[in-house]
């Protein structure tokens, strides 16, 4: 009987020692590490993804506010003609002769009035 008791108390010892170590405080400066890594990815996102992104809608942007009469143009299904006509959305291009289309005015991928033959330089 003697040894049945000795077992219980050891086992009830080690129960509580483990419950112990379970209730032990966490890392203090586990919250505000793992705060830095977020702000870091979100940094990174933004900075890679978002603001490039913003950048070149923000140019595109600009780029249909200068539109003008006589500009020759290329949509982004890869139709080229000459603007004839400019309404607030839309956009009348002449395509041949007597050929003329109208497509909208933010489906102009870019002016190639002025452009030149070298490709575009790499930022």
């Amino acid at each position: 009987m003697a040894g049945f008791v000795q077992e219980t108390e050891n086992i009830m010892h080690a129960a509580f020692i483990l419950a112990l170590q379970a209730a032990r405080p966490a890392d203090p400066y586990a919250l505000p590490r793992s705060m830095i890594i977020m702000l870091g990815f979100l940094a990174v996102f933004y900075f890679l993804l978002l603001r490039p992104q913003r950048k070149l809608a923000q140019r595109h942007q600009e780029m249909l506010k200068n539109l003008q009469k006589n500009d020759e143009v290329m949509t982004e299904g890869g139709i080229i003609g000459q603007v004839v006509h400019l309404q607030d959305d839309r956009v009348t291009l002449r395509t041949a002769e007597n050929t003329r289309i109208v497509v909208m005015r933010a489906k102009i991928a870019r002016i190639l009035t002025g452009e030149s033959t070298e490709p575009p330089k790499a930022q």
